[in-house]
């Protein structure tokens, strides 16, 4: 077949100019390409500051559009490591935050530009603090009254969140926490924001499962945020939080998260001996400065991209153009990667996008012509995942998401 599109990245002193797809407006641009993403040990982390977040949930709000958050920390990391199911709902969200500074300093050693923390509970504190906006919130989960009593607090200091329904639904399965009436009940509040505060696996589980049911433009899980907002457990002072140490006070105030520590502690040794030193020492063996080439062939119901070279930093905004023409024209895509000599976390990131719309549009991804030595950067990187076809595309259906108006409810007292 011959070569009808090629994008040339990198060495300057091209032969000839590149050509590129058809180019669309930002407005047509699929869900989730914009995002500075980097793949981190096999997690999607956003480069993303308070500022930058704060603007998204306020388009998302103001479009009624879903924008769902994860907060990977060390114990997501460990989770999605070993639970497929628990993975997949992180890779699945819109924007995901380093909650937990090892893994800003992995990122660090890797030279990774992620730099600031972005917890969830400093998140839940931003929205509470600001004046210029009020947002409405719904509050699910919790033990015993914990929610009805921040959603009375909140609502008595007139802050930035007003709380317009909770609920606390037991200790059922995720199965039994998704019930219609559920559902119907949190999307009746009109609220602006769904706080979660289940434990991680079940709210992750629970938020995918209910997706595109929900209406509430914001969701995301806090976790411990719940206990910090009544008052139940104090939070580490900041000095404690800025260098890493929190963990240590957590101890204090919750003696029986020392064995969680414990476990996760033990699994990322293993896994910065294994994996994030050879990537450190690589990462400072010199830059790649292979030129990057992407090839496009036209084969049947799939577009085929052939790419070579160093697939690394611009390389991966290169291929966004090809991805958004596939999703138009309904088309899988397989990318051979027999010419790439090297990857690096932004790339990753890019593939992590690239898998996500496809999917989400009933469309495949396969990655073909995997070299033994590639084989070993998706491996020290944990994205060795990404190198299996995703099936589950091509039986998943476009995600419909049900209009409900957006009409206020009064705070619901649940005792």
């Amino acid at each position: 077949m011959s070569t009808i599109q090629t994008v040339s990245i990198g060495l300057p002193g091209s032969a000839a100019p590149p050509l590129e797809p058809q180019m669309v407006d930002e407005g047509d641009q699929p869900r989730g390409v914009a995002r500075d993403l980097y793949g981190l040990l096999g997690l999607p982390i956003d480069a993303i500051d308070f500022q930058t977040l704060m603007r998204a949930i306020d388009v998302a709000v103001e479009k009624r559009e879903a924008l769902l958050i994860s907060t990977p920390n060390v114990n997501f990391l460990i989770k999605s490591h070993e639970n497929a199911a628990f993975r997949d709902s992180i890779l699945r969200s819109d924007i995901c935050l380093a909650d937990g500074m090892p893994l800003i300093w992995i990122a660090k050693l890797l030279r990774v530009p992620i730099h600031e923390r972005v917890a969830g509970s400093d998140l839940f504190g931003r929205l509470k603090s600001r004046t210029e906006k009020r947002l409405r919130v719904f509050l699910f989960g919790g033990t015993g009254d914990l929610a009805w009593r921040v959603g009375k607090k909140l609502n008595a200091e007139q802050c930035g969140l007003e709380c317009v329904g909770v609920l606390n639904p037991g200790f059922g399965s995720v199965e039994e926490l998704s019930s219609p009436d559920i559902i119907a009940r949190i999307n009746a509040s009109g609220a602006d924001v769904l706080a979660v505060f289940l434990n991680a696996e079940k709210a992750q589980a629970w938020l995918l499962r209910n997706h595109d049911q929900i209406a509430v433009p914001i969701r995301a899980q806090f976790g411990a945020t719940i206990n910090f907002e009544a008052g139940t457990i104090r939070r580490a002072p900041p000095f404690l939080r800025s260098t890493g140490f929190e963990w240590l006070w957590r101890i204090k105030e919750e003696p029986y998260l020392w064995r969680r520590y414990w476990a996760d502690g033990k699994a990322l040794l293993q896994v910065l001996c294994a994996c994030v030193l050879p990537l450190a020492i690589a990462a400072r063996a010199g830059p790649q400065h292979s030129e990057f080439r992407i090839h496009l062939h036209p084969h049947g119901d799939e577009m085929t991209l052939n790419l070579s070279g160093a697939a690394a930093g611009t390389g991966a905004d290169s291929l966004m153009p090809f991805v958004r023409q596939a999703v138009r024209e309904n088309l899988g895509v397989t990318l051979n990667l027999a010419g790439v000599g090297h990857m690096d976390a932004r790339f990753f990131g890019a593939l992590i996008s690239v898998r996500k719309e496809l999917s989400r549009q009933g469309l495949s991804l396969t990655m073909t012509g995997v070299t033994p030595r590639l084989r070993r950067i998706f491996q020290l990187n944990r994205f060795e995942f990404l190198l299996a076809k995703d099936d589950s595309a091509s039986r998943r259906p476009k995600s419909v998401r049900p209009f409900v108006s957006a009409q206020k409810s009064g705070y619901q007292d649940e005792n």
